[in-house]
């Protein structure tokens, strides 16, 4: 059974607690020689909502009306709410840079396999003291490579995972402004590994424009092809933090 929250959800302010940029905690990642994901279970459902907020969050069947108990899937605060309430538990190891908290995804980096392990011993030891439900299946302990946030992390590199790319490639051509607008904003996700992004993009850009019509042009599809084409010739991404920088002579920067 789920709700529909779209109503509540217009009249709802807005809560502004900030979500992490994922290509910021991707890059975090640059310092860990070994890595440890953890996925709470359901996590939206380990909240439990007060009673002011039952009363709003209801299911109206013919024969009887349900309130929800926890927090459901949906609801226009949620995310911005659990990373907060997730934030409080884990202050010191937050504010140490050897744990990423992404919504309900745990990530916890170190430099060695005993810190590895220190840190572990001290995030497992919280969950367990709030009755947090951590998944059996979606957790990796120990790792030097691992896939995280829809890409390969591997100390200081960052690949698109292998199966995006053939999704990219598999796609069909677009043929309306929506089916346009999905890929683009697929693209623009990885668009860090892109080379002349900006400039591969703007045509593309210019026909999803609501005063033009939608035409797939020869120019318009050579520019597609041309942007797909370049996810399967993307190369890794470093990760490069201000102790990295000095194993380089010269780093070329290209600008879009």
């Amino acid at each position: 059974m789920v709700g529909d929250f779209r109503a509540l959800n217009t009249y709802t302010i807005l809560d502004r607690y900030p979500i992490p940029r994922i290509q910021e905690t991707l890059t975090q990642l640059s310092k860990a020689t070994y890595i440890t994901s953890m996925d709470a279970v359901k996590g939206f459902h380990q909240i439990v909502l007060m009673t002011k907020a039952k009363k709003l969050l209801i299911i109206i069947t013919h024969c009887v009306i349900y309130e929800y108990l926890r927090i459901p899937f949906g609801i226009k605060n949620a995310p911005s709410h659990y990373q907060r309430i997730i934030n409080t538990i884990f202050p010191t190891e937050l504010s140490e840079g050897w744990i990423i908290i992404y919504i309900d995804d745990i990530i916890i980096c170190s430099d060695s396999c005993t810190f590895q392990h220190e840190i572990l011993a001290r995030v497992l030891h919280k969950v367990s003291e709030v009755d947090m439900k951590i998944s059996l299946k979606k957790h990796n302990f120990g790792f030097e490579e691992l896939k995280e946030l829809e890409h390969v992390v591997s100390g200081l590199s960052l690949v698109i995972e292998k199966n995006k790319v053939a999704a990219v490639l598999l796609k069909p051509m677009t043929q309306n402004k929506k089916e346009m607008m999905s890929f683009l904003g697929f693209a623009s996700y990885y668009r860090q590994h892109l080379k002349y992004f900006a400039i591969l993009g703007k045509s593309l850009y210019g026909i999803c424009d609501q005063q033009k019509v939608f035409e797939m042009t020869q120019e318009i599809i050579e520019a597609y092809e041309k942007k797909r084409t370049a996810h399967t010739e993307a190369p890794f991404s470093s990760c490069l933090t201000g102790i990295y920088l000095l194993n380089f002579s010269l780093i070329h920067v290209e600008m879009d």
